[in-house]
């Protein structure tokens, strides 16, 4: 007897041992994350506040509640006027604090909680809750909250945004591919996603309800790019992929007894259109879903609400159409995807099954998803449940560029290595071969066809209708901006060997005809406009700053070489300044106001293009020995004086001198170009100075008229 009782004493007390030792393990994991996790949260801060607030003269104050604000202290005798640089900084910086502040407190919260589940509630019973790591904590309550589905508190869906917020995007996937397996399977996502966007997007929802679950769609995307990710030590399994593109074509429900029943597409777009995915992941599905449009356009919109708010649906953040054309979903994915972009139109398509599954050995009836998308036969939707669209002109007309926008942006992504959004002051990345033939075939396409991107409001001028593709023209003068050394270099035939107009990267093979035609039609958008003036001048002024204050070998004179460099930037500014009066007086799409006052939004490429030149001549200091930021902000300036007075009346357009004020405009930013070269240059004297800005001034003026006949030239062969 007591052998027997010894035995399950020592069974049950060797039990406890191995539970103690399992929950003593747990609570150092935990601990030891949260402790690295909050040290590197402290270092941040301090920098923020010890280092940039100072730095910035700005004082950071806690108002409680977990949140601080940062203010510009009154000094007696200090204006209390600061320029919109300033109060961008403050803000960014009150954002920053504000954001480490509330990464602090979920790790807290999830520390303490894991913490607890660890120990249990008896002090009699040792090893609960098992925790490898603190990302283990975080997805299990992840999970826990998300399985209450659209019977979650506003207050736990706060608390769900914020565990996928400072989570989804960890470097080795680990939470992500967590939170995912414990949703279930690819199914059940679209049907907790599902659930949740048309709880927050109905018409009795509330605002805070609706804020939340647009924060849910675009911290679930984030997650889903993370988890979905081969390269990550974890990642959901390779199947995931195939099971979403079977389901893409067959109705999900989540509702005992529902009627309406979306297809996984349409659900699943709405959370591809946030995070950077992965090629091996995405393009299947871009090519399955852009296949199924090309066969069936209104084949997912066969079944759209009716009756409801514009709001509603799988796409809560209401960006480019309400979600019910996954077309529209999945371009913008790529748009967040530069390398899936990339491959998406360079590569050589493959043909899908309706249920996802490859064709084997069947040519998909196209070269190129460049080609199909331009295709004059290629069909874009309303994507829209606005209550009697179609007798809506104007809804109508806004409602069919939501389709060819998210193009220019998966365009963008493309061409540029960038998300079509990142942050502006990113610098640029190195074109590829792949990349600069795509720049080539977009300026072939749509200057040889540029009535497919023209807008025309008069509609019956000389019969020149708007084209289906108008909407992208923004992309398009995005992506001008970032090979404005490969145009310029078309301008005037340079040579590819010449290095005083450098290319980034791989060069473009530009056509010069093809690219006026195509710069006069994509700069009557005024966003467009504004980042091509705004990289040209850029670009000049950095080049003009090689050629006076660059080594050079030539035996011509300096002042012809700074003629020959203002020109081809000169001949742009000629088809801008045409364009842009073509918009306002014969088209009617836009005013000199548009103009002016998208300008002020492209500055960014100022920084890039500088950044670009750093390239070409690595231990240059850029503008003459000055600082890049005092460059940067000159230039700036500059520009918007020269686009705010390139501007004409109605009768100069009908006398044919569309251009107005343009010339003038480019000849002073030719000459400022020299101006910004010479400030640090004492080698050069006032007489010499003086030749060079006259032969900038000249040359300008000769190649801004050059630009603008050429645009019309051009246009009648």
């Amino acid at each position: 007897m007591n052998a027997t009782v010894t035995r399950e004493f020592v069974a049950k007390t060797a039990k406890e041992i191995s539970d103690l030792h399992t929950e003593a393990d747990s609570i150092y994991q935990v601990l030891e994350d949260g402790h690295t996790q909050l040290e590197s949260l402290q270092k941040q801060m301090k920098t923020a506040v010890h280092g940039d607030a100072a730095e910035l003269g700005i004082r950071v104050e806690d108002i409680g509640g977990g949140r601080a604000r940062c203010f510009f202290p009154h000094v007696r005798g200090d204006s209390d006027e600061r320029t919109q640089d300033q109060l961008d900084q403050r803000q960014e910086l009150e954002d920053r604090i504000n954001r480490i502040l509330a990464h602090a407190a979920e790790i807290d919260a999830s520390v303490a909680r894991a913490l607890a589940r660890s120990h249990g509630s008896d002090p009699h019973d040792a090893g609960h809750s098992r925790y490898a790591s603190l990302n283990d904590a975080e997805a299990e309550h992840a999970v826990e909250l998300a399985r209450k589905g659209d019977k979650m508190s506003d207050a736990e869906l706060r608390e769900l945004n914020e565990l996928l917020r400072f989570n989804a995007g960890e470097q080795d996937g680990e939470f992500a591919t967590e939170f995912y397996q414990g949703l279930g399977d690819p199914e059940k996502t679209l049907q907790f996603y599902a659930a949740m966007s048309i709880d927050g997007t109905s018409g009795d929802a509330s605002r805070t309800r609706l804020d939340a679950v647009q924060d849910l769609q675009k911290y679930m995307g984030y997650t889903l790019a993370n988890a979905t990710d081969p390269d990550h030590a974890h990642h959901l399994p390779d199947d995931w992929g195939a099971q979403f593109r079977r389901l893409g074509t067959q109705q999900i429900g989540w509702e005992r007894g529902q009627w309406n029943k979306p297809y996984g597409y349409q659900v699943l777009g709405g959370l591809l259109r946030y995070g950077t995915y992965d090629p091996r992941f995405i393009n299947p599905i871009a090519e399955h879903i852009t296949q199924l449009h090309k066969k069936d356009p209104y084949f997912f919109l066969s079944n759209k609400p009716a009756g409801n708010p514009d709001t509603y649906g799988f796409n809560p953040s209401g960006k480019l159409g309400s979600g019910n054309d996954p077309l529209n979903s999945v371009l913008e994915s790529l748009g967040h995807s530069p390398e899936a972009a990339t491959k998406f139109f360079t590569g050589t398509p493959t043909a899908y099954n309706e249920d996802g599954t490859v064709k084997k050995g069947v040519d998909p009836g196209f070269t190129s998803y460049l080609d199909l998308f331009t295709d004059k036969d290629f069909e874009w939707t309303v994507d829209t449940n606005a209550t009697n669209v179609l007798a809506d002109e104007d809804k109508s007309k806004a409602a069919l560029t939501f389709g060819p926008q998210a193009l220019g942006h998966a365009l963008e992504a493309a061409t540029t290595g960038r998300p079509y959004d990142s942050d502006a002051s990113a610098d640029a990345v190195k074109h590829t071969e792949a990349q600069s033939q795509l720049v080539s075939d977009i300026v072939n396409k749509f200057g040889g066809a540029p009535e497919l991107i023209r807008h025309n409001e008069n509609g019956d001028l000389d019969g020149e209708e708007s084209g289906p593709l108008y909407g992208l023209r923004g992309s398009l003068g995005d992506i001008t901006a970032e090979y404005m050394g490969d145009f310029q270099r078309t301008m005037y035939d340079e040579e590819p060997s010449s290095d005083l107009f450098p290319t980034f990267g791989a060069p473009a093979d530009l056509e010069a005809n093809n690219v006026a035609r195509f710069l006069g039609e994509v700069g009557q958008d005024p966003d467009a406009y504004s980042s091509i003036t705004t990289a040209q001048q850029a670009y000049t002024a950095d080049v003009v700053d090689h050629v006076i204050n660059g080594p050079s070998h030539s035996t011509a004179s300096l002042d012809g070489r700074v003629g020959a460099a203002v020109a081809p930037g000169s001949a742009i500014a000629g088809i801008m300044s045409d364009a842009r009066a073509h918009a306002i007086y014969q088209y009617h799409t836009a005013s000199d106001t548009e103009f002016n006052e998208a300008a002020a939004e492209k500055q960014k490429w100022v920084n890039r293009i500088l950044g670009m030149g750093l390239e070409k001549v690595g231990e240059r200091v850029p503008i003459a020995g000055a600082p890049l930021e005092w460059a940067s902000e000159d230039i700036q300036e500059s520009i918007m004086k020269s686009i705010e007075q390139d501007t004409s009346d109605e009768a100069e357009t009908e006398a044919g001198e569309e251009y107005g004020n343009g010339r003038k405009t480019a000849v002073d930013s030719a000459r400022a170009a020299v101006d910004h070269a010479l400030v640090n240059n004492n080698g050069i004297d006032p007489d010499t100075a003086d030749d060079l800005r006259r032969a900038a001034r000249t040359s300008a003026g000769h190649s801004h008229s050059d630009g603008a006949q050429w645009k019309s030239e051009s246009s009648k062969h």
